[in-house]
Formats: structure tokens, C-alpha cells, sequence
């Protein structure tokens, strides 16, 4: 096979990922008009490891992680996203390892991306750690974001078996929120950190919807993106005091 055709190959397959939805959502009738792709949660976790990251000051390799957490999903291009509610994790670990063999067959560095798939999976490094605990929080934190626009609906959950689950159940009957009952489940499923704890338990007692268009008025890019249709570039340029717009490094 040419390289060209490798690539292209490999990266249709990724591409998929774009287009399935995250099953837990669908498990849960989340109503809105577009729901979160694992494309999406991919990227979502990323950016995730990168703000835990700067903000507690871990010490160990990010771009591993990143780089890590970029082909951690691979497995579901073949075999779908089962949740841990829909098939045993040992089974799920030898058809996924598998699936990631065939998507990688014709990949150049498949050993190096093989590699770091299995210690993602095994969590024994600080990094695959670091990394799990991410993938973990980012789905509690986006449940949460959910609520925050009503999107589930507790009293209209037909066909929905992860409700029967006993420790889903006993949460819910507290009397606790859909996202709230997530993120206390991460908490007492996985072996977080304080920091993970931390801002699992700030998720759970806080609103953290952010509107993205009132944070660009407030920082004042509504204000230059005006400026710079109405203006001339010389003009804008020395209005925002450059004489150029800096070069990347």
C-alpha cells in the first residue's frame, strides 16, 4: 500500500469517531440537538489533562499524556463505546487490544502507539494514572454540564438498565441531581487524587456553565473584532498597539 493510501486509510477510521455518539448519553435520553461525539470527548479530556495539569503542577510527562489520551479510544472505531454498565472489563480490554491491532496494521509507528494504548490500560505509570483519572472526571464534568441545561429527564428514562444498576440506584435515591449521582459515583469508583477530588466535588456543588460569546464580550474580543471590520489593518495594528502580529515559535 502507497503512503499516501495509509495515511488516509488510518485516518478515515479515526474520522468515524466523529459520528458515534457516547453511549452513556444515549443510555440516559440526553435531549439535545447535538450530542457529544468521542471525537469530542477526546479532545474534552485532553484539554482536561492540560488544565489539571498547569493548574496543580503535576510532575510527569504531558505530552505523553497527550498523546496518550489523542489514541485511547482507538478500540471504539471497531467495536463501538460499551460502557462499563454493558460488558465485563477484562473482555472488553482483549477485543479492544485487537480492534487497535487492525487499526493500527498499517500504521508506521503502530508499536509506539500500541505501547502507550497498553499502559493506559494497565494505570500503572504516573502518566497512564494521570491519564485515566482525566478520562473518568471528563465524563462526570460533561454529565454535569448537561444538567446545567436540563438535557435528562430522571422521570423519563424507559429501556435505560444503567439505572438498575445498585450503586447508580442507592445514589439516586439520596435524592441527588443526574450529574451529581455521576460525579459522586467517580468519586467513589476511582482512586482520585485529592486534586481530581477536588474538582470533582467543586463540579458537583457549583454551576460551571460558562457562555462562550458573554466571556468574549467581557475580555473584549467582540470589541477588536468590531474594530477590525470597520478599520484598516495599520489602523487596527495601532490600536491594538503592535506593529505586527506576532510570529509563531
Amino acid at each position: 500500500m502507497e503512503k499516501a493510501a495509509k495515511v488516509l486509510e488510518c485516518y478515515a477510521l479515526c474520522n468515524s469517531l466523529k459520528k458515534v455518539v457516547r453511549t452513556g448519553w444515549k443510555d440516559w435520553h440526553v435531549n439535545r440537538e447535538r450530542v457529544e461525539s468521542i471525537a469530542e470527548h477526546v479532545y474534552g479530556v485532553q484539554m482536561l489533562a492540560i488544565l489539571m495539569h498547569s493548574t496543580y503542577g503535576y510532575d510527569l510527562d504531558l505530552k505523553k499524556v497527550i498523546m496518550m489520551l489523542a489514541v485511547h479510544e482507538m478500540e471504539e472505531i471497531l467495536m463501538g463505546d460499551l460502557t462499563q454498565f454493558q460488558i465485563d472489563r477484562d473482555i472488553k480490554e482483549i477485543i479492544g487490544h485487537r480492534a487497535v491491532e487492525a487499526v493500527l496494521k498499517n500504521f508506521a509507528s503502530k508499536e509506539e502507539l500500541r505501547e502507550l494504548i497498553y499502559e493506559f490500560d494497565e494505570r500503572k505509570t504516573p502518566e497512564a494514572k494521570f491519564a485515566y483519572y482525566c478520562d473518568k472526571l471528563e465524563c462526570d464534568i460533561q454529565s454535569k454540564l448537561y444538567d446545567e441545561e436540563g438535557c435528562v429527564d430522571l422521570n423519563d428514562q424507559e429501556g435505560n438498565k444503567t439505572m438498575e444498576d445498585p450503586a447508580v440506584k442507592a445514589l439516586l435515591a439520596t435524592g441527588m441531581t443526574w450529574s451529581q449521582m455521576w460525579l459522586q459515583f467517580g468519586r467513589d469508583r476511582y482512586p482520585y487524587d485529592k486534586n481530581f477530588f477536588e474538582v470533582s466535588e467543586y463540579a458537583s456543588n457549583h454551576n460551571i456553565s460558562v457562555e462562550p460569546k458573554e466571556y468574549a464580550k467581557e475580555n473584549g474580543i467582540i470589541d477588536l473584532l468590531e474594530y477590525a471590520r470597520t478599520h484598516s489593518k495599520e489602523e487596527f495594528l495601532e490600536y491594538v498597539g503592535e506593529t505586527q502580529p506576532k510570529k509563531a515559535m
